[in-house]
């Protein structure tokens, strides 16, 4: 009797086989990873998909609610923060549409890191 493993469980996390997992990341690595400032919508972090004017498409894209620990946006696109735990990044959304875009700054890879890195907040 042949028998096949598709999961496997190690000190209580469970392992599945890497070929059944939907890959998103290759499509993402092609995307520049950026601050994104809108003129009332907020700040938000992600990869943009497309921009059209004053529009931003993001993905993987996450709302920087209040920030702590970079002297400005500038800083932590840069650095990222030195206090993730008083920072205030909800959960990412696959997708969103930004309209009145007013400013975007590149993200390094220490402060991409270090953003997604800060704990989910939620109520």
């Amino acid at each position: 009797m042949e028998q096949k493993i598709n999961e496997i469980e190690i000190n209580g996390v469970t392992y599945i086989p890497k070929d059944s997992v939907v890959q998103m990341a290759p499509k993402l690595a092609s995307m520049k990873y950026c601050m994104v400032r809108t003129y009332s919508a907020g700040v938000f972090a992600g990869y943009i998909e497309s921009r059209d004017g004053k529009e931003v498409v993001l993905r993987n894209a996450r709302r920087i609610w209040k920030w702590a620990g970079a002297a400005s946006l500038s800083q932590l696109a840069t650095d990222g923060t030195s206090s993730p735990n008083d920072c205030k990044f909800p959960v990412s959304v696959d997708r969103v549409t930004l309209l009145e875009v007013i400013e975007i700054i590149p993200i390094t890879k220490k402060a991409k890191e270090s953003i997604e890195g800060v704990p989910v907040w939620k109520v």
